[in-house]
Parts: C-alpha cells; structure tokens; sequence
C-alpha cells in the first residue's frame, strides 16, 4: 500500500460547496482506503487535505473523480501526491 496525499482547492461558489457538502461527507466517509480529510481552516484559501492508503494513483485517482464534490463542480484544482513521511508517530504506519 502506499500513501498518497491529495489537496483540493475549491471554486469561490460557497453556496454550491454548502450544498454539495453532506453528499462529499458521506461518500468520503464511506471509502476504505481513506485515512482522514478536512478543509483547510477558515483564514486560509478555500480547499482541503485528504490523505489515503491505496495501491495506486489511479484508486485514489477514482475516488476524487467520483466524489460529489468533483462532479458538482465544487473543485478548482485538486493534486494528488505519493507521500512518504519519514518522522512522527504514525510514519512507520505510512510507509
């Protein structure tokens, strides 16, 4: 398994975010290979971090695309990145 970070940057549409929101939480929350995710805080730019433990790019690549934040259009801009965190408690679980 490897970990894989994923950033999400969100359109200005607040409205369409809020509506959206119950719907992204559920499926989220419903998915195996997610480890945790939360928007970013309230003075920072609109998005957030979702971090999961998958085979591959394209499992967490299909997670986003069906998440209904992507295919609302809540989503600008998402990234998604291998992470290998060297230090910390929970590293050794990660990598």
């Amino acid at each position: 398994m490897t970990t894989f970070a994923v950033i999400y940057t969100y359109t200005d549409d607040d409205e369409l975010r809020l509506r959206t929101r119950p719907a992204h939480r559920e499926y989220l929350a419903a998915q195996p290979t997610l480890l945790v995710a939360g928007a970013w805080a309230p003075d920072e730019p609109a998005g957030g971090l979702l971090i999961f433990r998958a085979q591959d790019r394209a499992e967490v690549q299909a997670v986003v695309d069906s998440d209904p934040y992507s295919t609302a259009g809540v989503i600008a801009d998402v990234q998604i990145r291998e992470w290998a965190p060297p230090l910390g408690p929970v590293a050794d679980v990660l990598n």
